[in-house]
């Protein structure tokens, strides 16, 4: 292979980044079966390699297998494992510390791609060079669409949405659907530069990626998503496209138990301190 000709392959390869941590057996064969659909469909009419890098955690042991038995030999895959339970920003950033593509894709082992997401997100990007970062309509287990794009929150958004019973929440639902950017965020309509998207499904440039280093690895679980996403606002354009769609399964904090209330706070904490705090 020429040097020109292996510039072309990596200029044009994706690779994907999907960290696990005791993983739902059937929910990350439903991501890994979602994913080869979505890969060959977008491979019509371009060459595309593709790279998965899944990083274990902890509990992911039969990842490897699982994804072997999906892939096959069309999609490159590597494990990584051995590092222990390191955090979700910091396992990621094993997988794109190693990426050499042009595009890369942060993915949580709860999602479902449909089959033309990938076609329809690598051609926007490839249409739109000043997009650093797209983020999907993302819709729930029942089709409705999840407002996962948001405004910078006050903590009183993030403790009504996150804490409160339904018909407490109700209270504030104005504050509230204005934080998750209920005005602009619909089926129809790309939405440029919306301050904070989700991490479940990012897809970034991968050169804007690595100029941003990155995750910050201070954030253990909850809000690396957020603090990335502002960053990039810096060095690239976001982009809220809805011809590309996801299904996700995953759910809040405050619907796991204490720990992960405990790891969202310590989060925020980190959060406010970086970018500013905002009470009210």
């Amino acid at each position: 292979m020429t040097v020109q000709s292996t510039l072309e392959f990596a200029q044009q390869a994706l690779s994907v980044s999907i960290v696990l941590y005791r993983p739902d057996p059937v929910l990350l064969d439903r991501t890994l079966t979602s994913l080869r659909d979505a890969v060959v469909a977008a491979r019509a009419g371009r060459h595309l390699p593709v790279h998965v890098y899944l990083v274990d955690n902890g509990g992911g042991d039969d990842a490897a297998r699982t994804a072997g038995g999906v892939f096959g030999a069309d999609i490159e895959c590597s494990l990584i494992a051995g590092h222990g339970n390191i955090g979700y920003g910091r396992g990621h950033n094993l997988a794109i510390e190693r990426a050499s593509s042009r595009y890369h894709l942060v993915l949580n082992p709860d999602v479902k791609l449909a089959d033309d997401t990938l076609l329809n997100a690598l051609s926007f990007l490839d249409g739109h060079r000043e997009a650093g970062l797209l983020t999907p309509q993302i819709v729930g287990v029942h089709g409705e669409i999840q407002y996962l794009c948001r405004r910078r929150p006050a903590l009183l958004d993030l403790f009504a949405r996150g804490f409160l019973p339904s018909n407490l929440r109700r209270l504030f639902s104005q504050r509230l659907s204005h934080y998750e950017m209920r005005d602009r965020i619909n089926g129809r309509d790309v939405v440029w530069d919306p301050p904070i998207v989700t991490g479940c499904f990012m897809l970034f440039r991968t050169d804007v990626l690595k100029q941003l280093g990155g995750f910050d690895a201070r954030y253990f679980l909850y809000f690396e998503d957020y603090d990335l996403s502002l960053r990039t606002h810096d060095v690239a354009r976001v982009v809220y496209v809805p011809a590309v769609s996801v299904q996700h399964y995953g759910g809040g904090a405050s619907r796991k138990g204490y720990s992960h209330i405990r790891m969202f706070a310590v989060s925020a904490w980190k959060f406010y301190r970086r970018f500013g705090w905002k009470w009210l």
